[in-house]
C-alpha cells in the first residue's frame, strides 16, 4: 500500500487505497472476529506510512459502506486503533492519524538485487495466467503517471518449483508491448525480458510485510482463503534527463511455509 499517501488533513478515499481483493479479506469464515480483521488493515496503513500522521479516517458509516461490515465492527475496528495511541477520536471532528511512520530504507546494491530477482526465475517455473494491455487501477495509474486511457502490460503469474506453487505474481508494466507469446515469462525473467526490449532500470523500491490471501491468491497458490502470506511490492524506475520515475509495478504474494525470502548484506568494514 506505499504508492498511495494521504497528507495530514486529507480525507482517505479508501476505494484508491485497497483493491476489491484486499477488502474480500474480510470474511466471517475466518477464525479472528471482522472487527480485528478491519482493525488490522487499517493499522498496516497506518504502520507503513500510507496514511500519514494528521490524516482523516473515513466515519464509522463510511468505513461499513466500504467494507460491508456493520458499524459496531467499524466502530470497534477505530476505537482498538484509539487505545494503541495510533488515532484520535473527536466527536464532530472524526479520527485523525496520530503515528508518525519512520521509515528507514535499506540500499543495497543494485546489480546484487538484479541477480537476487533472476535467480527466482532461473530456479523456479512460472505459469502465465493472464497477459493482456489494459487499464491499470487508478492508484497504480497515478504511480506510473499513466494518462487515464493509456493501456500497459498485465502479467498475472503462479511461480513454483516441481508441483509446490509457492509465490503468486501480479504486475503492471509500461514501455513494453504485448509478447508474440505470453508463455515466454513461463522461462524467461520478467527483467530479462524488459532489458532485450529496451526497458533498463535504475534503482528499485520494495516493501516487505504480511497480508492474508484474498479469493484469487488462495487460488493460485491452492490454500484457503485469509491464509497468511507474505506480501512483497516492488517498484522498478528508470532516469529520464536525471529524473527518475516508475516503470513497473510488481505484488508477490509468497506462502511462508513454502518460500524464504533473504537478503544476505556485506559489511564495508573500512567506512
Amino acid at each position: 500500500m506505499q504508492y498511495e499517501i494521504y497528507l495530514p488533513g486529507t480525507m482517505i478515499e479508501f476505494h484508491t487505497v485497497f483493491s476489491q481483493e484486499q477488502k474480500q479479506t474480510l470474511s466471517k469464515e475466518l477464525p479472528t472476529p471482522l472487527y480485528f480483521q478491519l482493525y488490522s488493515l487499517l493499522k498496516s496503513g497506518i504502520l507503513d506510512g500510507t496514511f500519514i500522521n494528521g490524516a482523516q479516517l473515513p466515519t464509522e458509516g463510511q468505513l461499513s459502506a466500504e467494507f460491508g461490515v456493520s458499524r459496531i465492527t467499524s466502530k470497534r475496528a477505530l476505537d482498538e486503533l484509539a487505545r494503541e495511541g495510533l488515532v484520535e477520536r473527536h466527536r464532530g471532528r472524526g479520527t485523525h492519524v496520530t503515528h508518525e511512520s519512520m521509515e528507514t530504507p535499506m540500499h543495497a546494491p543494485m546489480v546484487g538485487m538484479l541477480q537476487e530477482i533472476e535467480s527466482i526465475g532461473q530456479s523456479s517455473t512460472a505459469t502465465v495466467l493472464q497477459c493482456r494491455m489494459a487499464h491499470p487501477p487508478a492508484k497504480i495509474r497515478r504511480l506510473l503517471g499513466l494518462a487515464r486511457d493509456e493501456k500497459i502490460l498485465q502479467l498475472h503469474r503462479v511461480r513454483h518449483r516441481n508441483t509446490t506453487r509457492f509465490g503468486y505474481y501480479s504486475s503492471w508494466t509500461r514501455g513494453v508491448q504485448l509478447p508474440e507469446d505470453p508463455s515466454e515469462f513461463n522461462h524467461t525473467p520478467r527483467m530479462s525480458y524488459f532489458r532485450t526490449k529496451g526497458l533498463k532500470v535504475s534503482f528499485i523500491k520494495q516493501s516487505l510485510t504480511a497480508c492474508a490471501a484474498s479469493a484469487e491468491a488462495a487460488k493460485a497458490l491452492g490454500v484457503e482463503r485469509g491464509t497468511a502470506l507474505l506480501s512483497l511490492t516492488r517498484v522498478a524506475y528508470r532516469n529520464r534527463q536525471k529524473n527518475s520515475y516508475p516503470v513497473d509495478y510488481l505484488r508477490v504474494l509468497y506462502h511462508p511455509e513454502r518460500f524464504e525470502y533473504r537478503i544476505d548484506l556485506e559489511l564495508n568494514t573500512d567506512s
